[in-house]
């Protein structure tokens, strides 16, 4: 039997000997092949300045956020090529360049200017109370 978890597939053999083992991580998988999301919170509106990347970790996920011209982004704080941390990188209008080796991204959708079927994994956000959600699968 096959369980994908954490984009990671498991192959459970159905014996005495891995009984234990097949249960306990069938339990922990059970809600994210659910595909169950939740808005999580991740910063007060307060501390975003306009036009500011701000590196944020609800619940570890790497976050990254943005508040430009009223709206707020969230990005997957790790470039597509190589991992590096989008929150040093530059941003010009919705433009952002990774501070590694200059690629570039719309933060409005996540997509790589240069190929646009490469994207980052983008977060949709909403606003209460002052603080800034985003939704993520838990």
């Amino acid at each position: 039997m096959f369980v994908k978890c954490n984009t990671f597939f498991y192959f459970f053999i159905f014996s005495r000997h891995h009984a234990d083992r097949r249960t306990r991580n069938l339990d922990a998988c059970l809600l994210y092949n659910l595909g169950m999301k939740e808005f999580l919170p991740a910063a007060e509106l307060a501390q975003l300045p306009e036009g500011r990347l701000s590196a944020v970790r609800p619940k570890g996920l790497p976050v990254l956020l943005l508040n430009k011209d009223g709206r707020v982004f969230a990005l997957e704080n790790r470039c597509a090529h190589m991992g590096c941390p989008l929150a040093a990188g530059a941003l010009e209008g919705y433009t952002l360049e990774c501070p590694c080796h200059a690629w570039r991204f719309d933060v409005r959708d996540g997509s790589f200017l240069d190929a646009p079927e490469l994207r980052l994994k983008t977060y949709a956000t909403k606003i209460s109370g002052g603080t800034v959600f985003i939704e993520a699968e838990i």
